[in-house]
């Protein structure tokens, strides 16, 4: 069985991150979806309401490309949580150079820790490369619309939090 891992914060999950669930699903057996517990950047959404975002959300997904999907809480070294659920493949998205350059660095570090880990990369569709967590957060904050950015769960879960019209 092809195991893949996801990770991120996904605070919120964004359509540029189910863009690359559901691309990297045709790539995998099983995907899980590591959702880091990252308390330097503080996140807007709790580790349980993170995890539930991405549960329902990767439900539709798991149903229309038969892949198994788990959400699989980290805190550990990307690698030790690769090794952990099994996965011989961690998938990442890019939306520019600059992610590039970062996700550069990290494969080189992951492969010295694992050289049995494949990294891979997937570039965003068009239409969500400018899409980002934070700054979905931060237009939800002054109350701009962020319907083009999420799915209409996340962005209720976005207005309950801040109390906004996004």
């Amino acid at each position: 069985m092809r195991v893949g891992l996801y990770p991120g914060t996904f605070d919120p999950v964004t359509l540029g991150h189910l863009d690359i669930i559901r691309r990297a699903t045709l790539l995998v057996d099983r995907l899980v979806i590591g959702v880091a517990i990252n308390r330097d950047k503080g996140p807007l959404f709790d580790l349980e309401h993170r995890v539930a975002m991405i549960e329902a959300e990767c439900a539709k997904i798991a149903a229309e490309t038969g892949c198994e999907i788990i959400a699989h809480p980290f805190e550990n070294l990307l690698i030790d949580c690769a090794r952990d659920v099994g996965a011989g493949i961690i998938i990442r998205g890019l939306r520019a150079v600059a992610d590039f350059e970062y996700e550069f660095q990290m494969v080189g570090m992951n492969r010295r820790l694992d050289a049995s880990i494949e990294t891979v990369f997937l570039m965003a569709e068009a239409q969500h490369q400018a899409i980002a967590s934070k700054l979905v957060k931060e237009i939800a904050r002054l109350g701009g619309n962020v319907s083009q950015f999420v799915t209409p769960s996340v962005r209720t879960a976005l207005r309950e939090k801040l109390r906004t019209e996004c």
